[in-house]
């Protein structure tokens, strides 16, 4: 979810894009403001005290246990490995690849430094937010279910749970259906792809993926997550690897240009500091999507699992997204010395290099709508109990016609409209970390 824009940019695009999108940005622009960030950065300092600095504590433990190979889930239900997936989907997206160099371009390599920040302070809150999620869950049949809605109800905050589950539904089909099935499209273009084939295709393959059930949408995520992560970051160390001797450089700069000092002018600047804090703070809030009670849906449905280790593969999904494809990517645009990834794998792979990066784009953006679709489909069981098989059914025809028309509609009204709700879902969330904080424990298997 990375929208970085000044204000002049901002204006002048809501000039030529009329009252709609001037509207769509003067309110994401007021839900995303420094309070909301703030806010967020505050509960990741409380939870990083709090807990003695989980987030690099517990993931000793967490390899060990992976490495053991324990707790694996039970027969036919979600892995603890399959919810990570499926949450990773919703973050590991197009914005951790294109969006990076974006933010370098805005906020110079300064940005990626207060991203790792940022980072830092937000795993603790994915912990802590995971941790609730599982340890307040409910079984349903053959599976859990669970997430920020459930833990508002269970404290009597039935407007909050109702509230947070609308907007996470409408933020399914705006920035999970639409944006990303236009972002594809735009990617199949790139080999030649008419429009129509990519739209019917793209639904074709959600509805084989979708009306399977929650189950299908997790081992569908299980499987191309994990894979193309691993293959996304071998070409990122090959690339590095190619350009090894700018790394001193390029280190050098995250470092000077994270607290405003130019090289070339050899002092300081303060818009160069502030430019990089922001652009920064947002790529690492936007993109992990902690403190927003997404992926605690996925976590919480994971068998054979307990609050404090699913909490601990909350914070794995931080590293995984943040700390390493992120910042992978962050290198090789830097060591390559280019601003779009395109241009770097072309020169690291030659004209197939184009292709790769186009296989990479189609595949974590698909993931992302699986991932979206699996948050919205919790909140409508919430909402609708006993009838949500048929609303739950309804809601997946509209996703495939909403990925389906979304190949043929401008992306930029929809991806304001997508922040608005994405930032609304977080009022409620760290309402109700707020309530159960207390309730959170920061070592016990």
């Amino acid at each position: 979810m990375e929208q970085y824009s000044t204000s002049a940019c901002t204006l002048q695009l809501s000039i030529q894009k009329g009252g709609l999108f001037l509207l769509l940005e003067l309110l994401r622009d007021l839900v995303w403001g420094l309070p909301t960030v703030g806010l967020i950065l505050g509960f990741g300092l409380y939870f990083t005290v709090r807990s003695r600095c989980i987030q690099l504590r517990g993931l000793k433990t967490l390899a060990r246990e992976t490495l053991r190979g324990k707790h694996a889930s039970e027969k036919g239900g979600i892995s603890p490995l399959g919810a990570l997936s499926t949450a990773l989907g919703g973050t590991v997206g197009i914005g951790s690849i294109v969006g990076v160099g974006l933010g370098i371009s805005l906020g110079g390599a300064g940005s990626i430094f207060w991203m790792w920040v940022c980072g830092l302070l937000t795993a603790a809150v994915k912990y802590a937010e995971v941790y609730i999620a599982v340890a307040r869950r409910r079984r349903e049949g053959d599976g859990f279910v669970g997430g920020t809605m459930y833990c508002l109800d269970d404290a009597g905050r039935h407007g909050m749970a109702i509230f947070f589950s609308l907007c996470c539904i409408l933020a399914a089909f705006g920035v999970g259906n639409l944006v990303q099935s236009n972002a594809i499209a735009d990617v199949l273009a790139g080999v030649g792809a008419k429009p129509l084939f990519s739209a019917a295709l793209l639904a074709l393959l959600l509805a084989l993926v979708i009306f399977d059930g929650r189950s299908r949408i997790a081992a569908v995520n299980a499987f191309l997550v994990p894979l193309f992560s691993a293959l996304y970051i071998l070409a990122m160390l090959f690339i590095i690897l190619q350009n090894a001797s700018a790394f001193p450089d390029a280190l050098r700069r995250i470092f000077s240009e994270a607290f405003g000092l130019r090289a070339a002018a050899g002092g300081f600047s303060a818009s160069l500091l502030s430019a990089a804090l922001r652009v920064g703070v947002s790529k690492g809030i936007f993109s992990s999507e902690a403190g927003m009670g997404s992926s605690p849906i996925a976590h919480a449905a994971a068998e054979g699992t307990t609050p404090y280790r699913q909490g601990l593969w909350g914070v794995a999904e931080i590293v995984i997204d943040t700390f390493v494809v992120s910042t992978l990517t962050a290198f090789a645009l830097l060591l390559s010395g280019e601003t779009e990834m395109e241009a770097v794998f072309r020169n690291a792979f030659g004209p197939a290099g184009s292709y790769i990066l186009l296989a990479f784009l189609a595949v974590f953006a698909f993931a992302s709508i699986l991932a979206w679709v699996f948050y919205a489909d919790g909140c409508i069981g919430y909402l609708f109990g006993g009838r949500k098989k048929a609303v739950s059914l309804a809601f997946r025809l509209l996703s495939v016609l909403f990925v389906f028309g979304g190949v043929f509609l401008s992306g930029e009204a929809v991806w304001a409209a997508a922040d608005i709700f994405n930032a609304l879902m977080i009022f409620p969330n760290l309402f109700m970390l707020y309530i159960y904080r207390k309730e959170i424990q920061y070592g016990v298997l």
